[in-house]
């Protein structure tokens, strides 16, 4: 039995309503880093970007069951998901014990995009012991890869596999041998692709390699196993697995254009015809110090990083930013970290070929040895949400989603201009009722869907 429309829009939107309690986002910030952000330049940017390229245009043709125009018609429309990538790593997915339910309760209530751990040294610690799939020893972040998929399917999740190639994290039996390196490397992304290329869309194949050692047995000044490795991926992955090239934040956000050597790393690797198909940007504040930095706005003011990220839109390429830590160990450190985050996903949000945002560790206690110190979760220890949570559950899922009740015209038209992704749609005339499924696809800048009630 269908639901009377009243009941299904008021149920559907409940979220929203929800997240309307006030936050406090002004608590221990320096009077320069609020006058940045408030500039009346920077915000009407960000908001006329937004607008322009997260959402599109929409029209439906309501028709009756003789295919006549079906004028008059009440319709309410929901947006169900995004097509933007929220997301963060998922790490621990499954080792939170009593808590794991949690964990999947309260990274899906927020995410739609997942990082999943592809470490050679948690894939395969010694040589020949394959962590893919269930039922091998446990090893804490490192959750064998199988488990993600079940996950993913369940919530409709979008996975990325994170790297495929990089200087740290490796296994120590690892040859250091050049040449036997990439015979290994060569085995292990077959491997990967063949068992996770379907479920898996996006990959980190290099990562880190502008601050790369010379010590890592690949090591050239000019950093050719970049090439190599790109190379040797994309024969083995699928046409639509998205090849992505990822880069610290201190090498990323130095400099804008040519003054910054990522940039130019990557304008040479495409001249050379190497298939990088995504930029990644990671965004790390370890300590309080260094966040406190930026909010004195010394380091990475918001008209800086919108140059910089700019300047990458020349190569064409989707976007992202992929590793996210905003600590809470300074003054009102929960109430910083929430308006922090609250601007800069605006910014990112704005940016004209950005595809996803990823904050790193969920949880307290969740990240990598040393940096659990800077209590950066978006959740305690307890799984419970802090402002900055909150804050990005308002963004996500009400001021970025596109809720409404309307009525077709005479000619069974109805438009509307709304954030891309899936949507529900619910059209009662007379005793008539139906319920439809559209998308507001990632590109394009009008969607068109005839819907018959009958």
């Amino acid at each position: 039995m269908v639901a009377p429309l009243k009941a299904f829009f008021t149920g559907v939107c409940f979220t929203a309503v929800f997240l309307l309690r006030p936050i406090n986002l002004q608590a221990g910030l320096p009077e320069s880093y609020r006058k940045a952000w408030s500039d009346l330049g920077l915000v009407a940017r960000i908001e006329k970007n937004i607008e322009q390229y997260r959402k599109q245009e929409a029209r439906l043709k309501l028709l009756d069951s003789q295919g006549r125009p079906l004028p008059n018609a009440a319709v309410e429309i929901y947006q169900k998901s995004h097509a933007f990538l929220f997301g963060c790593n998922a790490f621990v997915l499954g080792q939170m014990g009593e808590k794991n339910g949690k964990y999947e309760e309260m990274y899906t209530r927020l995410f739609n995009f997942a990082t999943v751990p592809f470490y050679w040294e948690g894939t395969e610690p010694t040589q020949g012991e394959l962590r893919y799939q269930e039922g091998g020893r446990d090893i804490w972040r490192r959750p064998p890869p199988d488990r993600y998929i079940p996950f993913a399917k369940k919530y409709g999740i979008t996975l990325k596999g994170h790297p495929l190639l990089w200087h740290s994290l490796n296994p120590p039996w690892i040859p250091k041998e050049p040449k036997e390196l990439k015979k290994l490397y060569q085995k292990r992304f077959a491997q990967i692709a063949q068992r996770y290329a379907e479920s898996i869309l996006i990959w980190d194949v290099v990562n880190e390699s502008l601050v790369c050692p010379n010590t890592y047995p690949l090591y050239t000044p000019e950093r050719e196993y970049v090439a190599w490795a790109f190379q040797e991926a994309q024969r083995v992955f699928r046409p639509e697995n998205i090849l992505m090239i990822n880069e610290v934040q201190s090498v990323s956000h130095a400099g804008v254009g040519e003054k910054n050597a990522y940039f130019l790393q990557i304008r040479d690797l495409l001249k050379r015809g190497v298939k990088i198909e995504g930029i990644g940007f990671q965004f790390h504040f370890f300590t309080g110090q260094t966040l406190q930095q930026h909010l004195e706005c010394n380091v990475y003011p918001p008209d800086q990083l919108l140059k910089v990220y700019e300047s990458f839109c020349e190569f064409g390429l989707p976007l992202y930013i992929t590793e996210i830590t905003i600590p809470t160990t300074i003054e009102d450190g929960l109430e910083v970290q929430a308006e922090v985050l609250r601007n800069l996903y605006r910014l990112w949000f704005s940016v004209p070929l950005m595809a996803g945002i990823t904050y790193w560790n969920l949880a307290d206690g969740t990240a990598y040895k040393g940096e659990n110190e800077a209590l950066a979760g978006l959740v305690d220890k307890n799984l419970d949400p802090k402002p900055s949570y909150l804050a990005l559950e308002r963004l996500i899922h009400h001021e970025w989603k596109t809720c409404l009740s309307t009525a077709s015209d005479q000619n069974g038209i109805v438009t509307f201009r709304g954030f891309r992704g899936k949507y529900t749609v619910r059209v009662k005339a007379g005793q008539l009722e139906r319920e439809f499924e559209i998308e507001l696809p990632p590109e394009g800048p009008q969607s068109e869907h005839h819907l018959q009630v009958k």
